[in-house]
């Protein structure tokens, strides 16, 4: 008969929690029983945990053996756990001493055979260990180079129970993680030069890696929507410290990091499919929620090819995310919040059939009716809507011109946020798309009437909403920025106006 306590981490969404595991044996019918609002993944680990000992060498206490996780109040989900509470069950049974993994979180799902096997979350849950004060983590060998991304703790890997054991009597010292590059070194990415004409979709490219902007790109089949969304990517900025680590948290909790774990520093790419679930798009699922697409595009690209296509409730969905930079899920296992600050890239046919050439025998009706799938509320917050135009072959074929690469795009891409961010010093953000409409329009930054009449004429006659206005607004610094401009002038509006309403030059 005795008691122990170990450390572990809980996780809600990206959110992590100490958790505190006590196991108490005393006299009684033999059984294990866990409490601390458990899922049925943690009820579950009691055979686990069980078979995973006597493989391991050692007897299983034949007492009623009772395990809390605390805090009580806060949902437990995973097999994480496993680990935490087979060390805290022979800690109190008297098998192991418990001196060596005091402030120690232990993390790591175990298999009937002893292994200790890798689980998904563990770079936030390492996270959370060291924002409490618990700087010493024992994760799964497959989970320790993603554990050492976390600076300022010792990770030591645990690849079986019978490994654990044996360190805790003093046998042995476990081994730290496998040495891992500060980045994943990632195949080249499409490139800009493979785009062939559609000068006005290069440009808005350009502007949207520039701001931060959101786009929307009208046209036929074949125009190249498609091409330029996938080398947008291409051009943005590697990701800062902090954003790699908040992209690289999210995959992780969403199982898809590599196992060759490093920091993603390339701004990630999500298409998902037309035919996903708002579940799949915006996150949630059975029991806790997971993170959708455009959590993992966060500080990125996400790219909806036929976006008429997608379900109402899919678009409708992407309002709130677009403006607040996260998504917040109620469910009934718990709340949770994921980040969601990416770059929504619409692209769209004038209609159903594709308007291949005079072929077209669309209505306008049929073609009102199938760009209104894409609702006005979500048209306003894209910054970019362009219509592109087909190629044509003296486009094709010409050899005078050879287009820009990504590379040179992004040097430019570069130095305007760094003039942004300048400007920006102690505003809202770095970067244009994120500045308030109220700081734009006021103070210091208010552009002169001269300027801004044309945005103005079109306010006043209801083609553009207030919100329009703002990110006009902008489009344009972002464009003046690009030209090395310190302040838009009248012509950066005219190009930010054509560009935010379709309007062919």
């Amino acid at each position: 008969m005795g008691y122990a306590r170990v450390l572990s981490v809980g996780l809600l969404g990206l959110a992590g929690r100490l958790i505190e595991v006590e196991a108490d044996l005393s006299a009684g019918l033999p059984g294990m029983i866990v409490s601390g609002l458990p899922d049925a993944a943690v009820n579950e680990s009691r055979e686990r945990i069980r078979a995973a000992v006597i493989n391991s060498g050692l007897p299983w206490p034949n007492r009623r053996i009772t395990v809390n996780l605390l805090p009580a109040s806060m949902p437990k989900h995973g097999s994480l756990f496993d680990l935490g509470v087979a060390a805290a069950v022979l800690c109190a049974a008297g098998a192991v001493p418990a001196d060596r993994i005091q402030d120690v979180a232990l993390i790591g799902e175990l298999g009937l055979d002893g292994r200790v096997r890798p689980v998904r979350g563990v770079l936030p849950a390492v996270l959370a260990a060291a924002r409490s004060g618990v700087h010493r983590v024992l994760v799964p060998a497959g989970n320790g180079r993603e554990a050492a991304l976390v600076p300022g703790t010792v990770v030591q890997t645990v690849d079986t129970l019978a490994t654990l054991l044996a360190h805790l009597r003093g046998e042995g010292e476990l081994p730290g993680p496998d040495a891992v590059a500060d980045t994943i070194d990632d195949p080249p990415g499409a490139d800009l030069v493979d785009v062939v004409g559609q000068e006005r979709g290069r440009r808005a490219v350009e502007i949207a890696a520039a701001g931060g902007h959101n786009v929307a790109l009208f046209g036929p089949p074949g125009a190249g929507k498609t091409m330029l969304a996938e080398r947008l990517p291409g051009v943005l900025p590697a990701l800062s410290d902090e954003q790699a680590l908040e992209v690289t948290a999210v995959h992780s909790v969403a199982g898809t990091l590599p196992s060759s774990a490093g920091l993603l520093r390339k701004p990630p790419y999500q298409a998902p499919h037309h035919t996903s679930t708002p579940a799949a798009i915006v996150g949630g699922g059975s029991g806790l929620p997971r993170p959708g697409s455009i959590s993992l595009a966060h500080h990125g690209v996400l790219f909806l090819d036929e976006a008429p296509e997608y379900r109402p409730g899919v678009l409708n969905a992407l309002r709130e995310p677009l403006e607040n930079g996260e998504i917040r899920l109620a469910r009934a296992a718990g709340n949770t919040c994921f980040p969601a600050r990416f770059q929504l890239v619409l692209a769209a046919n004038p209609c159903p059939c594709g308007e291949r050439g005079g072929e077209c025998l669309c209505s306008p009706l049929v073609r009102r009716r199938y760009l209104g799938r894409l609702s006005g509320p979500l048209l306003d917050r894209v910054d970019l809507q362009l219509d592109l135009l087909p190629i044509r072959s003296v486009q094709l074929l010409s050899e005078d011109r050879t287009p820009e690469d990504s590379a040179t795009v992004a040097a430019r891409v570069r130095q305007a946020r760094r003039s942004a961010a300048s400007r920006w010093s102690g505003a809202a953000g770095p970067l244009n798309a994120t500045i308030p409409g109220r700081t734009l329009r006021s103070g210091r930054w208010r552009l002169p009437r001269t300027v801004t009449a044309l945005a103005e004429r079109l306010v006043d006659s209801g083609a553009l909403s207030a919100r329009g206005y703002d990110r006009v607004l902008r489009i344009a610094w972002t464009v003046a920025d690009l030209a090395g401009r310190s302040r838009p002038d009248a012509g950066d509006v005219a190009e930010a106006v054509e560009l935010r309403t379709r309007t062919t030059p």
